[in-house]
């Protein structure tokens, strides 16, 4: 793609338009990763209660040792670019081309619709993986019932109420208030904006998203938090003035994060495929 040089460039640039993290409620930052790539999660296992007997030398039942399974949960994206930026151009747009703002386009355009796309990707993946799925096309008349499928999910598996959210294709969010089922105004608070959230449906905070931010045929993805890990292991930049070779910039930019979703809370995870 070339660079337009003209008599007079405005100095304000056309900005495409961008989103915040989308996906940032929907992680924990629960474990520390400073200084190592690997965080081992251990967890316990639990066990049955039995009859406690009158007679005998193990009343209370026989003994079970104590055992533990674990984790390891190793950070793999480790992603960059580099960008050059020729002299002529710095000085030849009045200003409007700016290592700064080549960043700032970079980090909202490219890396945190990326980050946001890799993390429901791993949560759908896990809910599939953990049959907490349901394939059914989705109309005006169902979209009510498929989302009712996912809160009973949630509640069978004692997933807590509070900080439940769902990210959602724009065409379910249509379908949803186009269904006759769901009373409108009796459970969804539309002045509620937070974060990109836009209403509420049981409990559920919904956020719909672009369509290629979900797995495709994905009408929505629900998730609890506490069951998948955000890592940001290192957000590098640079801007090098007139490096070896170059008369300009040169822009540096690398990424290291990942996400994990935990063994032992992937039941706080499910999906609504419609193919």
């Amino acid at each position: 793609m070339a660079i337009n040089y003209a008599s007079k460039f405005d100095k304000k640039v056309s900005e495409r338009f961008t989103l915040k993290s989308l996906t940032e409620v929907a992680v924990n930052r629960d474990y520390e990763w400073t200084g190592v790539s690997t965080v081992t999660a251990i967890a316990l296992p639990t066990y049955a209660l039995e009859d406690y007997t009158l007679t005998g030398t193990n009343r209370y039942g026989t003994p079970q040792e104590q055992q533990n399974t674990k984790q390891d949960m190793t950070v793999a994206k480790d992603r960059s670019k580099t960008i050059t930026v020729d002299r002529m151009t710095l000085d030849d747009t009045n200003g409007t081309v700016t290592g700064n703002k080549i960043l700032s386009a970079q980090i909202n355009e490219i890396y945190i619709p990326e980050v946001d796309t890799y993390r429901i990707a791993a949560m759908a993946t896990a809910a599939i993986a953990n049959s907490a799925v349901a394939t059914l096309a989705v109309s005006a008349s169902n979209a009510y019932e498929t989302f009712l499928a996912g809160t009973e999910w949630f509640g069978n598996k004692k997933i807590p109420v509070q900080k439940r959210i769902a990210f959602c294709s724009y065409a379910f969010y249509s379908f949803i208030k186009q269904d006759p089922a769901f009373m409108l105004a009796s459970d969804v608070a539309m002045n509620e904006k937070v974060n990109g959230m836009v209403g509420m449906i049981d409990g559920v905070k919904l956020v719909p998203v672009p369509s290629t931010y979900l797995p495709a045929n994905t009408a929505f993805v629900m998730a609890h938090p506490a069951v998948t890990v955000g890592v940001t292991k290192l957000e590098d930049y640079k801007i090098h003035d007139n490096p070896p070779g170059i008369s300009g910039i040169q822009i540096d930019m690398r990424f290291r994060y990942d996400a994990f979703v935990l063994d032992t809370k992937k039941d706080g995870l499910y999906t609504h495929k419609i193919a």
